[in-house]
């Protein structure tokens, strides 16, 4: 069954990767890399289970170059808030803040980094002094909500019904 599923993957990856080629498409526009499974990443990122977080960065380590600095840099973040000594709490904290910076910065459109952000920010705690983009991010999100994928689209719609900052016009 997993190597159904695995070959139903990969051939949709392949088309999905000979379609960017013909049309030219910036790497990090607003669609998915065919090969982060979203799905898992995601679970990893909402609940509190440092083992699925560590298998999600051990994942990343083969992401395209694009997107790892973004998916990494927010699992470190996830990770930071897991039992751990202070110093290294912090150290992870801003390691995983630095990339996902960077990966913004180079990529101001992207929303699926902005969605990362705003999801780190709005869980961060106060003394961090990590809070102040999530009004920024979270209008952007509304603006370009609509032209994202459907997977990225349900995660985002699921996640704004439990956010106090995204809130989405889901149709």
């Amino acid at each position: 069954m997993k190597l159904f599923f695995l070959s139903i993957f990969l051939f949709f990856s392949h088309l999905g990767i000979k379609a960017n080629i013909s049309h030219r498409q910036p790497p990090t526009a607003n669609r998915q890399p065919p090969t982060v499974n979203r799905s898992a990443f995601y679970k990893a990122m909402e609940e509190n289970n440092k083992d699925l977080v560590n298998a999600q960065l051990k994942e990343l380590q083969t992401a395209p170059a694009e997107i790892q600095d973004a998916f990494t840099g927010a699992l470190l973040m996830k990770k930071a808030g897991f039992n751990a000594p202070p110093a290294i709490k912090l150290r992870l904290f801003k390691s995983g803040r630095k990339m996902l910076e960077a990966a913004i910065r180079d990529n101001p459109e992207n929303t699926e980094f902005r969605f990362l952000r705003l999801i780190i920010q709005e869980h961060a705690p106060g003394v961090l002094g990590y809070k102040n983009d999530i009004e920024k991010d979270s209008e952007f999100i509304q603006k370009s909500y609509k032209s994202l994928p459907d997977e990225l689209q349900q995660i985002m719609a699921s996640y704004s019904k439990k956010s106090k900052f995204l809130k989405l016009e889901v149709s």
